[in-house]
């Protein structure tokens, strides 16, 4: 397994139950599918460096984690498809 970086901007108007909820979903992702997260950042509510569907302000959070490739296929797919996420990155570390 290899260790990966996914940095994540959701959407600073959610509830915090919501963007907890998010967070969590994403993390039941790669440990239901075999990965380890090794830690998750919440970095908070940072000005975007541009506007982004028409939002100036977004969540910033920063997960590390250990998985095969078909987990970040997958939580690339999740992103995607998620209105919360404004902006995502996946990296390998």
């Amino acid at each position: 397994m290899k260790t990966y970086e996914m940095l994540y901007v959701l959407d600073a108007a959610l509830t915090d139950e919501a963007k907890e909820s998010f967070v969590s979903r994403l993390e039941a992702i790669v440990t239901d599918n075999g990965g380890k997260v090794v830690s998750t950042d919440k970095w908070g509510v940072k000005k975007l460096a541009y506007p982004i569907n028409y939002k100036s302000d977004g969540y910033y959070v920063l997960m590390t984690f250990e998985a095969e490739s078909a987990v970040v296929k997958e939580l690339d797919r999740i992103c995607g498809l998620s209105t919360e996420v404004l902006r995502r990155m996946i990296t390998n570390k």
